[in-house]
């Protein structure tokens, strides 16, 4: 996915000489090459970027969304009353407050190679952003992965300022 926000770093570069145009599109294939022949991508250590400042009324919080792909090694899937399970028991009384949930259809490259599909479901959750939160979102993952013989759980997080209306 791409950040929609902020595509090209926030910057706009222009040369008068053609050379800088081959010179950037250069380095950009050369770039491309490289995530092309990358495996799954280095976990990143960076904290999430702190909101600069929120609207009178919005609360500063992070977004964290989950997506649980549902194929299970050796074949089969998570059934949807194990689903429902996992959410239930889980999910739910880890964000009692709330926690949105949708059913997906997403594809990965695990460590196989293969090039999977599979039937998803994403699962976003908004907290403080505090150690004990954001270990919190980190032990669901880990528990699917456990429960379900899961390779992985991927987590996308970002801080926002959100609110009720």
């Amino acid at each position: 996915m791409e950040d929609r926000n902020d595509r090209h770093g926030g910057q706009n570069h222009r040369k008068g000489s053609s050379g800088g145009v081959r010179e950037r599109l250069g380095s950009a294939c050369a770039v491309l090459a490289m995530a092309a022949c990358a495996g799954r991508p280095a976990p990143m250590a960076a904290p999430a970027p702190a909101v600069t400042a929120c609207a009178v009324g919005d609360t500063a919080m992070v977004r964290d969304v989950l997506y649980f792909g549902r194929n299970r090694p050796g074949g089969g899937t998570v059934s949807d009353p194990d689903w429902r399970r996992f959410l239930d028991g889980v999910v739910t009384p880890r964000f009692p407050y709330g926690l949105t949930v949708v059913d997906a259809t997403g594809q990965w490259r695990g460590q196989s190679g293969v090039v999977e599909q599979e039937r998803s479901e994403i699962v976003t959750v908004f907290h403080a952003g505090d150690a004990a939160s954001r270990q919190t979102v980190a032990d669901i993952a880990a528990e699917y992965k456990r429960r379900f013989q899961q390779e992985a759980v991927l987590r996308e997080r970002s801080t926002t300022c959100a609110r009720f209306e």
